[in-house]
This record gives structure tokens, C-alpha cells and sequence, in this order.
């Protein structure tokens, strides 16, 4: 399964755990009140796990672009030089939209 998968997994259980928690407050139903908010820090804690995953994604991305890079400009493969700061600049975006 996907990080994105498993983050929309995670947002889907939050959101249902803000349900539950909401309804249970409605109706003075301290059990139902205690489930939702454990979905929600269970929906939280799935979408973080997903981020990490991705950032650590993002940072192996990062350090093989900059072997790539270094590569070719020690060889003077301009191309492999540039396609390594391609990937590196991607890895570093994964990163940043992962937060």
C-alpha cells in the first residue's frame, strides 16, 4: 500500500474518530466519547508514520542526486550532472511536503 494511501487511511480514521467523539458529547456517552478520540490519535499517528516514510523516501531521493551530481561533474558528464541536481531538488521537495 501506498504512503498516500495510508495517509488518506489515517485522515479517514481521524475524521470518523472526530465523529464518534462529537456524537458521543451529543448524546453524554462518555464510552463512545473515549472511542473517537482514540480513532482520531490512531488516524493521527498513520498519517505521520506515512510522512516519516515519505521523508525518509525524500532523503535517499536527496543523497543519490548528489552522488549523481558528483559523479558527473567528475567525469564532465554535464547531463548526469544535471539529472543528479534534478533528483536531488526532488527528494528535497518530497521532504518539505511532508512536514
Amino acid at each position: 500500500m501506498s504512503n498516500k494511501d495510508e495517509r488518506a487511511k489515517g485522515k479517514a480514521e481521524e475524521l470518523k474518530g472526530k465523529v464518534k467523539s462529537g456524537i458521543g458529547n451529543l448524546v453524554d456517552d462518555p464510552q463512545l466519547q473515549v472511542e473517537g478520540e482514540a480513532d482520531q490519535a490512531e488516524g493521527q499517528a498513520r498519517q505521520d508514520a506515512a510522512k516519516a516514510a515519505e521523508r525518509a523516501k525524500g532523503t535517499g531521493e536527496e543523497i543519490a542526486g548528489k552522488v549523481k551530481g558528483v559523479v558527473g561533474h567528475v567525469t564532465g558528464n554535464e547531463q548526469q550532472k544535471a539529472e543528479g541536481e534534478v533528483d536531488e531538488l526532488k527528494g528535497k521537495a518530497r521532504k518539505n511536503a511532508n512536514k
